[in-house]
């Protein structure tokens, strides 16, 4: 199953309140925050990301450390030491290529800051998102109401 949340009002308070050179890295940490607690609701034993090493700067040793940080849950990657080419090969084996190319405005090229951290500390991170403590309870609420659950044909009924 698929669950899609509307993460738009999460974003907009994090690119007002918190410095741009670490916006993706704290949007990824609220995504795992999210994602972690739909697996906990699910009864899964971990997350499972297709990040790969060095792709991006959200990519790097220190970034994955940050973004691992608040998951309590073992975050699998099985792709991790694959290159990009790689992951395009496994992806049109699998049929997912073309899907994948579409052009799609998503929060990352909408939200990208000029000069991301590649080596975010994860204390200084802490310390940025404590400037979303006034607002970032009931937008995460808000977000957790507007999951629309899709059912893929692998699932099980």
């Amino acid at each position: 199953m698929l669950h899609v949340i509307n993460f738009t009002d999460i974003q907009l308070a994090i690119y007002e309140k918190c410095p741009h050179d670490e916006l993706t890295i704290i949007m990824r940490r609220y995504m795992m925050r999210i994602a972690e607690k739909l697996a906990e609701e699910n009864e899964c034993l971990g997350l499972i990301t297709g990040e790969s090493i060095g792709q991006v700067a959200s990519q790097t040793m220190q970034s994955l450390a940050a973004t691992n940080d608040v998951c309590t849950m073992p975050v699998y990657r099985p792709v991790i030491a694959f290159d990009k080419q790689d992951i395009i090969s496994i992806s049109e084996m699998l049929g997912t290529y073309e899907t994948s190319i579409l052009p799609y405005e998503d929060c990352c090229t909408i939200f990208v800051a000029k000069h991301p951290v590649t080596k975010p500390r994860v204390s200084v991170i802490r310390k940025s998102e404590e400037a979303l403590s006034d607002v970032i309870g009931p937008l995460m609420e808000q977000a957790f109401a507007s999951d629309e659950v899709i059912l893929c044909s692998f699932d099980r009924p």
